[in-house]
């Protein structure tokens, strides 16, 4: 457990060589926990000598962290969280970041109030089904009538849920819920193992949580801070992703500088449990960038003191 400052405390899993030459960081999304990166974790243990120092942390009120105040559960505080766990776990060398749906979210957070602190670390950038424009883009896949109807009904019930404490009552009623956030989540395909794994991280979000975020996510406009980084990006978005839709990711795409825009045909919002091989491989691929500019920066050039004792 990692305590922030304000008192929460975050639960921090830390995996890979103490010395290796990369750190990842891995955001998960709302209402759910680290277990989302499960199976990237898994491919870049795989990388051998390569492999990179990997943190994965329940975001606070998520997973098994402690939970967040009402006032705390916004992406600002977000960001902050991510800021420090940074500090902490990885304090000096490049750091690759992922962060899927919120966990997006909160590294555009990072990167718009610590704008020095992330220009000097982050060497690559990995945006899974996410959004830098609230919910501009999102219909549920449903048509703009029905879609402005079911988020005025969200944003009420988000305002009570947030209301409500840090209780888990919604736990015994996910069974029925099944085939609504099956729908809602996932597209054509969905393993029972991925499901199993979105319904208990939902089981572990308190209602402060679920309520909580929602006011600051519908809010959320980064495109100006994501037009002012400078690394390399990769986007990922589910053809068929009803909560973040392509759109979102073709807007982030557009606004990030060399970014490169995957659309996954046929798939929803769960993108890292739902075709894991596709985000894990554009995850490997930037660590392996990140290494490889790392490993340039170290290389003295000449006129280095190292260069002309040599010579």
């Amino acid at each position: 457990m990692f305590t922030l400052a304000d008192g929460v405390r975050l639960h921090v899993s830390v995996s890979g060589p103490i010395d290796a030459p990369v750190t990842v960081v891995l955001s998960h999304g709302w209402c759910q926990d680290r277990r989302t990166w499960r199976q990237q974790i898994a491919a870049l243990g795989e990388m051998g000598h390569k492999a990179p120092r990997v943190i994965a942390y329940d975001t606070r009120g998520h997973g098994r962290s402690s939970a967040t105040h009402l006032r705390s559960a916004t992406l600002a505080q977000l960001g902050d969280d991510m800021a420090e766990v940074i500090r902490r776990y990885a304090p000096a060398g490049p750091v690759v970041l992922a962060g899927h749906s919120m966990g997006g979210m909160t590294i555009m957070e990072y990167a718009h109030r610590h704008p020095a602190e992330f220009a000097d670390r982050v060497k690559g950038l990995l945006l899974v089904s996410t959004t830098a424009e609230g919910h501009t883009h999102t219909r549920y896949g449903l048509p703009d009538q029905l879609a402005a109807l079911m988020r005025a009904g969200e944003t009420l019930g988000a305002g009570l849920l947030a209301r409500s404490g840090a209780w888990r009552p919604h736990r015994v009623m996910l069974p029925a819920l099944r085939p609504a956030l099956r729908w809602l989540l996932f597209g054509d395909e969905c393993a029972d193992e991925a499901m199993m794994l979105t319904m208990g991280g939902l089981g572990r979000a308190p209602l402060r949580s679920i309520g909580g975020f929602r006011e600051s996510i519908g809010a959320q406009l980064r495109l100006d801070t994501l037009a002012g980084l400078g690394m390399p990006a990769a986007v990922l978005v589910g053809s068929r992703d009803r909560l973040t839709p392509p759109a979102c990711a073709e807007s982030i795409a557009a606004a990030l500088p060399g970014a490169e825009l995957t659309v996954v045909p046929g798939a929803g919002h769960m993108l890292p449990l739902e075709k894991p091989a596709e985000v894990s491989a554009a995850l490997v691929t930037l660590v392996r960038r990140a290494a490889r500019q790392a490993k340039r920066d170290r290389r003295p050039t000449i006129g280095h003191p190292r260069c002309r004792k040599a010579a």
